[in-house]
């Protein structure tokens, strides 16, 4: 139901409408901000003092005259309409139609704005989800319930890994499972590459897309991951559906925070940033999660992209305190023609030892894993070791460290984008790795462990 109507705005400024200081009007709040012939514009209310009421315009403000500008405040915040149709849909960053099907009918409208998971209602997450992509599913686990990002750089494949993930996924034992993706900032042709791909997969039956360009308004950006996740939760506890959530690039949705944080006038904090960073995201990430005696869960993927490669910057170091653990790409690998180039020796899953094992994937998964990373960091030292003295003079062990380290980036991270690999031929595949090397290397196993994977191949 509409509130009070404005005529008149002191001042037009970019996407801004600047308006003296208004009583019972709400942050967040949606408008429509109407020109002098009655055209009618979508905001919402991103400032609210005594002295002024700031009006971000989502269709920006060509046009507008401050005179004849009136501001319509509707009295609620941004909403999305769901229902079990939303399945196979593609959705701009607004929650609005992209695919040409109309608009969602027969459902409920809820608000974007949600809130994290009580601590006290979650339940701790154990289930494996497989991606088919062996560093993860072996050496970088996805749990259900996890938040685990993915530190990239500009130029790196992060998004064909997206794809792969989001198409391959699932939840073992579980057919009720669906992918959100939210596309934030993006590219017109990576849009084009999403929806392609996505939406014919399977005929996109259980994938939703959130397609946020990146010359769309900025404030649209800060919305697209709440429309994303305020579905995830609808198809997951309302549903009962096991939901992951793909969300890039995380650092076009930072960016836009600064810009808006700079035109409301705030202090800026580390690299112009707003101080409340760090609440913002986590406002996010903390929305994943399994409910305690729930049907369903929300896992997810934020991908952010380091700007120079800098893992310190405030955006990686910021995720990395609220999430469970990150997947850092390597530009040395993915320069040498391997994909996904996962760096596996800086990436982490803390979730990882409480969902693998017997009863999950297989007994003999997390000693594996573990003497996996051990071999492949001594790789790194003999590599050292060899850039320095030359191969020729290494030891015969050190040799056979090298041969390791060539196959395990060749056959092991190395896959193609399409080529989904189930966890027990993932697993298999590192015995066959380690079956090369001296047993006097494989210091992680028990006697028992070499004799049956490694001594009876």
């Amino acid at each position: 139901m509409a509130r009070t109507e404005y005529i008149g705005a002191e001042r037009i400024s970019g996407p801004f409408v600047f308006l003296p200081g208004i009583t019972g009007v709400g942050y967040d709040e949606i408008v429509d901000v109407l020109s002098g012939d009655g055209t009618a514009r979508r905001g919402q209310v991103v400032l609210v003092d005594e002295k002024a009421t700031l009006v971000q315009v989502f269709e920006g403000t060509d046009g507008l005259v401050p005179s004849s500008t009136a501001v319509r405040f509707l009295g609620h915040e941004l909403e999305i309409a769901l229902s079990p149709s939303i399945l196979g849909r593609t959705f701009s960053g607004l929650g609005e139609p992209r695919d040409g099907c109309g608009d969602v009918l027969g459902g409920i409208r809820r608000p974007v704005n949600g809130a994290a998971i009580n601590p006290m209602a979650r339940e701790y997450p154990r289930d494996f989800i497989s991606t088919g992509i062996s560093s993860l599913d072996v050496l970088l686990t996805l749990i259900r319930g996890q938040k685990l990002p993915i530190f990239s750089g500009n130029g790196l494949p992060h998004n064909r890994l997206a794809v792969q993930i989001a198409t391959q996924s699932k939840l073992v034992g579980a057919e009720n499972f669906a992918v959100v993706f939210a596309g934030i900032g993006i590219k017109h042709d990576d849009a084009a590459y999403f929806q392609r791909t996505l939406s014919s997969y399977g005929q996109g039956g259980h994938f939703v897309l959130f397609l946020n360009l990146a010359d769309d308004p900025v404030i649209e950006r800060i919305a697209t991951p709440r429309f994303a996740l305020t579905t995830a939760e609808y198809l997951a506890f309302d549903l009962g559906m096991h939901v992951l959530v793909i969300m890039t690039d995380m650092t076009s949705y930072c960016e836009a925070l600064r810009e808006l944080s700079v035109a409301r006038g705030e202090v800026p904090s580390r690299k112009g940033y707003p101080s409340y960073l760090y609440s913002d995201l986590a406002a996010l990430y903390e929305r994943a999660g399994v409910l305690r005696n729930g049907r369903g869960s929300v896992t997810q993927i934020p991908i952010l992209t380091m700007p120079n490669d800098d893992i310190t910057h405030p955006i990686p170091d910021l995720t990395g305190f609220i999430t469970e653990g990150q997947i850092v790409l390597s530009r040395d690998l993915e320069a040498r023609g391997v994909y996904p180039p996962v760096d596996v020796l800086t990436s982490l899953s803390r979730l990882m030892k409480d969902g693998i094992g017997k009863g999950f994937t297989r007994e003999d998964h997390p000693d594996l894993a573990g003497q996996l990373f051990a071999s492949y960091s001594r790789v790194m030292d003999v590599r050292a070791l060899a850039g320095v003295v030359g191969e020729d003079e290494v030891s015969p062990t050190d040799k056979s460290a090298l041969a390791f380290g060539e196959a395990f980036e060749n056959t092991f991270l190395k896959q193609e984008g399409d080529e989904n690999r189930e966890i027990g031929q993932s697993l298999d595949l590192g015995w066959q790795l380690l079956a090369a090397l001296p047993e006097s290397e494989l210091s992680r196993l028990s006697m028992d462990e070499i004799e049956k994977f490694i001594r009876k191949k």
